[in-house]
């Protein structure tokens, strides 16, 4: 597995950067400032992500060692997959909170704030404590740096998202790993619930260029002592690779079979579930119903591993009301002003997304609403990508949806080093024959404004980075109400 490290000289201008920040958040956390302490706090972290990409377990395992092991008073789900893991966690979630389970998630990526990546029963921790847990952990990082190297943004995040769990007397967690599972600073702890949801092309610079290479590297969050939760299907042997790991340490398991779909529409759908009968999931997309029979195995096998026990009456009713903010998320009258018109925002950051967003959308789009007075207007698709995805493959996974190829498609970038550019981003749709007529925008604010020149629904794909952007513009509007995780403050978003 590749590693990306940085600049040495890059990482000499990063160290001086981070110190003066650190210096600053230790003054604010003192002080009980925590807006201020979480601005400086972020800087520092965010900084360490100039020290590159490098996989492995020895600098995670060295920093929570050096927290004092912090993550050992904490039992919960390890989730794992290429896609679908969101999706399980927040039915998790939901479920929990209405079992009254007191719990803590990590969602990945951030999408307004970056404090979304530890929250306390759905909601982001708050900025003074999520600050001294930064603190912390980078003063654990320089504790080690002799000894293992210097410690990534990522791994240094989950040091402090467990020393913030113990802060808060948290002792259940659900925690979505961040890319692979072998070797991810995640795989530092072990909860006593394994689970891959499923397998698919992504990231393949550093999992593997085949679905079974990529499955080995998820599988491996299996160790000895756990129960694992496979969803996984046959495609590429994924299926029998993450089974064999299972057997091959002992671990109890459950394949979880997507559930029939009974009915679809804007408001969720109903799944048949094994064992529980129709269930309603009020999230949207047929592929639902496979992360609802992955998250109902996921919570029968912490109740089976004395974690925490979630009657099915609560988890009916978890699954109904759960919302799980960006992916497939409906947002009406989003652009204000007596536009009647609806706003989905999905990731469909890969391959494999954009095609489940593309199925999706040949049952949602006679749901959906266009601008007052419209009827069958086409769609308008607002498209951002990362320029280290399958962009072509990604492009042509959208363009099998009937209403997409018929769409007005909005090339736009989120101003991040790694976004695609706009005009290449317009070639590649126009080589994928996505869409009837393609235009450029220069950011996701332009492209909500070349979309309400049109009169169809909107849809807002292809990375979260443009989600997020998105939620944060409309947060501003009050289109959306702030659910905490505005920090209105360069550097927190996307």
């Amino acid at each position: 597995m590749p590693d990306q490290p940085s600049d040495p000289q890059l990482i000499l201008e990063m160290r001086d950067r981070v110190a003066r920040a650190r210096g600053e958040a230790v003054r604010a956390v003192g002080e009980g400032r925590g807006p201020d302490a979480w601005r400086a706090a972020l800087v520092a972290l965010e900084s360490r992500g100039r020290f590159g990409i490098r996989m492995g377990l020895g600098r995670s395992r060295a920093l929570l060692h050096t927290l004092g092991s912090p993550e050992t008073g904490v039992r919960g789900a390890l989730v794992a997959g290429t896609n679908g893991k969101g999706s399980v966690v927040a039915l998790v979630s939901s479920a929990l909170r209405v079992a009254g389970i007191r719990h803590a998630t990590t969602p990945k990526p951030h999408l307004v704030s970056y404090r979304e990546r530890v929250q306390i029963d759905g909601l982001p921790l708050a900025p003074l404590p999520f600050a001294q847990a930064v603190t912390r952990a980078l003063d654990a990082a320089d504790q080690i740096e002799e000894r293992v190297g210097p410690a990534t943004e990522f791994e240094i995040l989950v040091g402090a998202i467990f020393e913030a769990l113990r802060e808060e007397e948290i002792s259940t967690a659900i925690v979505e790993v961040g890319l692979g599972g072998r070797l991810d600073a995640t795989h530092a702890w072990d909860g006593g619930v394994a689970v891959v949801t499923n397998v698919g092309l992504d990231h393949q610079q550093y999992l593997g260029d085949t679905i079974e290479a990529i499955a080995k590297e998820k599988a491996a969050i299996i160790v000895r002592g756990d129960r694992a939760v496979i969803g996984a299907s046959e495609r590429g042997g994924a299926l029998d690779v993450i089974r064999h790991r299972a057997q091959r340490v002992g671990a109890p398991f459950t394949i979880a079979r997507a559930g029939t779909i009974r009915s679809l529409g804007r408001d969720g759908i109903e799944v048949e579930l094994e064992g529980r009968g129709a269930v309603r999931v009020g999230l949207l997309g047929r592929h639902q119903g496979a992360n609802a029979a992955v998250a109902a195995a996921t919570l029968d096998a912490l109740r089976d591993a004395g974690i925490a026990s979630v009657s099915d009456e609560e988890i009916r009713e978890g699954f109904a009301t759960a919302r799980w903010p960006g992916r497939m998320e409906l947002i009406p009258k989003a652009l204000g002003g007596g536009d009647d018109r609806d706003l989905l925002l999905d990731g469909a950051h890969n391959e494999d997304g954009a095609a489940a967003l593309a199925a999706a959308l040949s049952d949602l789009e006679p749901h959906l609403h266009g601008a007052t007075g419209a009827r069958n207007a086409p769609l308008v698709l607002i498209l951002a990508v990362m320029a280290d995805k399958s962009v072509a493959e990604l492009c042509a996974a959208l363009a099998t949806s009937p209403a997409l190829r018929a769409a007005q498609v909005i090339c736009t970038t989120v101003g991040d080093v790694r976004s695609l550019a706009p005009d290449q981003l317009a070639a590649a749709v126009r080589i994928a024959k996505l869409g009837a007529e393609v235009q450029i925008a220069a950011n996701p604010n332009a492209a909500l404004l070349a979309a309400a020149e049109h009169r169809g629904p909107i849809i807002a794909a292809g990375s979260l980075y443009l989600v997020g952007a998105i939620r944060g513009e409309l947060m501003r509007r009050g289109v959306l109400p702030d659910d905490g995780t505005r920090d209105d403050m360069a550097g927190s978003g996307i």
